[in-house]
Order: structure tokens, then C-alpha cells, then sequence
């Protein structure tokens, strides 16, 4: 798709105006708006129409409408950040109609729609860049460089923990709507074991548990996974919609080890925690974490440059999830056949926002019921 030449500036449509698109990605557009601008809104609440079309000063469709959205001169690319079910089928019709699309993680709910996705994208010759925000964090960036420069020794044990207690209903619990513990959060710990071990898993074994609890009727509760990396090199984490919050990783190599706390939420400070011979330790404040996956993408397509993350890398991690349920339901290790990505984070990565303020949702209430 060409770029408006005179304005330089990459017009997206948000589609889906949930609690994480009201309260992260439309605030994000101010901080991004050197090369990124918000030109339509897409969603199925006659409220929302209201309210946030005259807040953001900008047309809303109902989902529709979505054909004629995309068919206005002003939209370049989407986000979207609709419920997991519909993420292929969204992205696909965007791409299809000539439309750059930045997609929420998980990318799809198997290869296959990623697949597709990815070819829709190729076809119409537009870009697909998964939304990895913690790729473009300066905490995270700084665990990837240490393990890279060798500051722990050979990478060997990643341990993670992602908990909160879910307020019911929700669509992460909802299984139509793609909905899981695993789906939903541990996408994190798996993504951030793969930056960090810079390879792909090669076996996975996964737990998961249900209990009586009435929020848990169509998906698990919480999740147990160990992956096993080229080397015998050992990844483990658990994630929970029943515990109270935990956010955190350790990685202990040969000879030191790095931490992070607080490491995968988009609000809040970071801290950072590097034990060698001794103990580097420093709190990073809190960013705007969606402003620079923004101004990347944006980047991306008006200098026609490969994005990372690619759809491949939401293809990657979508894979790993499925085999962790098929661990769990079966009770046996599933091996994963070999998959190459050439493409890692890397520091340069790294853009620093304030962090942003966002004005009372409509409709729309944190998973957390904060």
C-alpha cells in the first residue's frame, strides 16, 4: 500500500476497543505521534461509538462496516485487538484489502491461520508484525544483552512465574472466543524463554488444573509447562487466572544468572537484577510500552524495512502453545519438529516513552476488575 507522501505519517484503525485498547493503545498514539496517527476506530458498541469517536476525533464502524473502513484513503495499516478467535480472520481481510496489520499476541489459535496470515500479507505485498511490546522494553533488551554477552555464562535454567486472580466473565476464560490461561499469558513466558535461549524448543511437557472454581467452567485455571531447549537446556514457568499477581523470570547460566521483575505487565516499574560476582540491581521507571512497537511498525513501512516480530515469530510461539495442551491433555512429552527463525530482538530495538494516562474506559473493565 502507498503512504500519504505529504504526511509521512502511517493512519491506523484500532479494531476491537476493549480494556487494553482503551487503556494502553489509544492513549499510545500522542507519544507516537511523529510517524503514527489514529485515523479510525472499529467496533461492535453503539456506546463506544459515541464516547470514543468523539474523544479520539475520529469515524467508528461497527465490524460491518469493516470493508469500508479499510476502503478510506486515510487508513494504512490496523491493529487489532479483537478476542483470539477472530485475530486470523480480521487480519486476513485487512491485509487482503491492502492494509499493513500489527496484531495482538497470540497471533492465531493454530499454524494453520497464522499460515494464512502470513500468506495474506505476502500477497498484498503489506507487512505483518506481531505486537511484542516487551521486544522494543529496555529491561527486557537488557536481559536478552547480558545473556548474550556471555554475563551469565552458558544459558541453562529459565524459571517464570505470570499470575492475577481473573474477574469473571471474561472472554479470557470464554473458550469461543479462544480464551485460556496458556493462550492469554503464558505466550509471555514462552516468548520471553525463546529471546533469551535465542532458539526454539525442541520438547514440551505441560500440566494444567481446573479445580471447582465457577470463573474456570471452559478453560483451565492454571498451567505448568517445561520446554526443552537444543543443549538439554531447561525452561519452566507457571501461569495463573486463580493466584494472586506474580510477573517475574530468572535465567541462571554457568555463572550468574539475570532477573526481572514485574517483567511482562505494560504498566508499573521494572526492576532489573544482573548477579555475577556481585549484584547489579536498578528499577527502571514506567514506560509507555505500546508507543514503540507504534513507531516501529510505522518505521517499518515508510522505509520499507523487515519488522521484528514477524507473523513467524507469532507463528512460533502459536505452535508451542498448542503442543502445551496437547501435553496436558494427553499426559505424555511432545516433541516439536524443527523450526528455524532467523530473526531475534535485539537492543537496537529499544525506544523509551512516558508513560501514558488514560482517560476513563467505556465499557470496558481491567481483567484484574481494577
Amino acid at each position: 500500500m502507498a503512504i500519504r507522501k505529504k504526511a509521512r505519517k502511517v493512519g491506523y484503525a484500532v479494531v476491537g476497543l476493549g480494556h487494553f485498547a482503551q487503556d494502553a493503545i489509544l492513549p499510545a498514539f500522542k507519544n507516537a505521534k511523529k510517524n503514527s496517527q489514529l485515523v479510525a476506530l472499529v467496533s461492535g458498541d453503539a456506546q463506544k461509538h459515541r464516547v470514543l469517536g468523539k474523544r479520539y476525533k475520529v469515524p467508528v464502524f461497527g465490524y460491518d462496516q469493516l470493508d469500508q473502513c479499510l476502503a478510506m484513503p486515510e487508513v494504512d495499516a490496523v491493529y487489532i485487538a479483537l478476542p483470539n478467535s477472530l485475530h486470523a480472520e480480521y487480519a486476513v481481510r485487512a491485509a487482503r484489502a491492502g492494509a499493513h496489520v500489527l496484531c495482538e499476541k497470540p497471533m492465531a489459535l493454530d499454524e494453520n491461520q497464522c499460515m494464512e496470515m502470513i500468506r495474506a500479507a505476502e500477497d498484498s505485498d503489506v507487512k505483518l508484525m506481531t505486537a511484542y511490546r516487551l521486544h522494543f522494553e529496555s529491561a527486557n533488551l537488557a536481559a536478552m544483552e547480558a545473556v548474550r554477552k556471555g554475563k551469565i555464562g552458558e544459558p541453562r535454567l529459565f524459571s517464570s512465574s505470570f499470575s492475577f486472580q481473573i474477574q469473571a466473565p471474561n472472554i479470557r476464560v470464554d473458550a469461543d472466543t479462544g480464551g485460556g490461561v496458556a493462550w492469554d499469558i503464558g505466550v509471555y513466558c514462552v516468548n520471553a524463554a525463546r529471546y533469551l535461549f535465542r532458539s526454539e524448543p525442541e520438547e514440551v511437557f505441560a500440566f494444567r488444573a481446573k479445580g471447582k472454581d465457577e470463573r474456570f467452567a471452559e478453560t483451565e485455571e492454571a498451567v505448568s509447562a517445561v520446554l526443552r531447549f537444543p543443549d538439554d537446556r531447561l525452561a519452566s514457568f507457571n501461569v495463573s487466572f486463580g493466584a494472586a499477581p506474580t510477573s517475574t523470570y530468572q535465567l541462571v547460566g554457568t555463572k550468574g544468572s539475570v532477573r526481572l521483575e514485574n517483567a511482562y505487565e505494560y504498566k508499573g516499574k521494572m526492576t532489573f537484577e544482573l548477579q555475577t560476582k556481585g549484584t547489579k540491581k536498578r528499577t527502571l521507571p514506567a514506560r509507555d510500552q505500546i508507543a514503540p512497537e507504534l513507531t516501529y511498525f510505522s518505521d517499518c513501512i515508510l522505509n520499507d524495512r523487515e519488522v521484528e516480530p514477524s507473523g513467524w515469530e507469532g507463528l512460533a510461539d502459536v505452535r508451542i502453545i498448542r503442543a502445551i495442551y496437547a501435553s496436558a491433555e494427553s499426559g505424555r512429552p511432545v516433541r516439536l519438529e524443527p523450526f528455524e527463525k532467523r530473526q531475534r530482538p535485539t537492543q537496537e530495538q529499544e525506544q523509551r516513552r512516558p508513560p501514558v494516562k488514560p482517560p476513563e474506559p467505556v465499557n470496558a473493565t481491567s481483567p484484574m476488575g481494577e
